[in-house]
């Protein structure tokens, strides 16, 4: 790896390692507020749990509405057993199989008890249980404490995130929460580069994104915005046991240019002056095209109205595990290109189809 990195490595830290999981964001939203609030003219936070900055633009009848949600997928507890162990509703889309052997932290409102999702020594499986589909209602978290202790200190209601620290690994940061919070850095990053702006510029941390896009549909509702441009991670299947053409993006790529997911069909002409921007100021980029998943995209694009809607994303391995992966240069070449298109948008361009 050379040098350091051309991003603030120390703030996303703080980013992926505050817990936030849907309908429960206050901690990694009051740090969102503090880096945000400097660089804005005014902020606020609705119902929902979304926190928008504005910068007033020269023109503040334009208004763009930049953005990326804070919430990461996560557990609640459900039920604490007579032994002590704690059963799970998930928070977000879990994939079962990377759950077994994982290190959490349970939340109360008090404490963070670390913890640990077991399994069970492969010499005392049936052939039965060796070849059960696991499910999140099996997932069982043991606290290492007895039965009354974890009765006293846990509750119903309590939270749970996976446990791990941002690290650096050759040219890649990897995170269990890199979803979405290297695009909330991103966000922070061009508010602060962000100066004197020909459009009013909102910049929103958006809440309950990975149960359903919820605090984005909210805030379209909320906010009549003239552009929509949401910031969000993709998928990098360019690993083994995928073809090219299901890999979606590639790290190292450069950013990428959502074209469509399953919520959205971007609008063209954004997306093609998004590609003239990248390629006038020699900005990596790709091309996204993602079959399944669904953005805060498509609900900015039609609540309270349709909009033009466009994206960048950054590439991202093994999505929704405790391994998500970025490289270094995709993620500097995200932030470039926000900021590039959010300096040269003056509210004439139309996007009118």
């Amino acid at each position: 790896m050379s040098g350091d990195f051309d991003f603030d490595h120390e703030l996303l830290a703080d980013l992926v390692e505050t817990p936030g999981v849907p309908g429960y964001e206050d901690r990694i939203r009051a740090l969102v507020r503090a880096e945000l609030e400097p660089h804005v003219d005014r902020i606020r936070s609705d119902a929902m749990g979304t926190l928008v900055g504005t910068i007033e633009g020269a023109n503040p009848a334009y208004d763009v509405v930049v953005a990326a949600h804070v919430d990461e997928i996560g557990f609640i507890i459900k039920y604490v057993d007579d032994e002590g162990f704690l059963e799970l509703d998930a928070l977000g889309g879990w994939d079962p199989r990377i759950l077994r052997a994982q290190r959490v932290t349970v939340h109360t409102d008090d404490e963070h008890l670390p913890g640990i999702i077991g399994a069970v020594p492969p010499h005392t499986l049936t052939e039965e249980q060796k070849e059960s589909k696991p499910e999140i209602k099996d997932v069982r978290i043991d606290l290492g404490l007895d039965a009354e202790a974890v009765a006293e200190r846990v509750s119903v209601g309590d939270l749970v995130t996976m446990d791990g620290r941002l690290a650096r690994v050759g040219e890649f940061v990897t995170g269990k929460s890199l979803d979405n919070r290297v695009s909330v850095l991103a966000m922070i990053e061009a508010a602060r580069r962000l100066d004197a702006p020909d459009v009013t510029v909102h910049f929103a941390a958006t809440a309950q994104e990975e149960v359903g896009l919820r605090g984005a549909s909210a805030l379209g509702v909320d906010l009549d915005a003239d552009l929509v441009l949401a910031i969000d991670t993709t998928v990098a299947n360019d690993v083994p046991g995928f073809e090219p053409g299901e890999r979606v993006t590639q790290l190292g790529e450069g950013a990428a240019i959502k074209l469509k997911d399953s919520s959205v069909i971007t609008n063209h002409k954004l997306h093609r002056r998004i590609r003239r921007i990248a390629e006038e100021r020699d900005i990596d980029y790709q091309l996204e095209v993602l079959p399944a998943g669904g953005t805060d995209t498509g609900s900015l694009q039609r609540a309270g109205g349709a909009r033009p809607a466009g994206a960048i994303s950054v590439p991202t391995r093994y999505l929704h595990t405790p391994t998500e992966s970025v490289h270094r240069d995709d993620l500097a070449a995200t932030i470039d290109l926000l900021v590039a298109t959010l300096e040269t948008e003056d509210g004439t361009h139309d996007y009118t189809l």
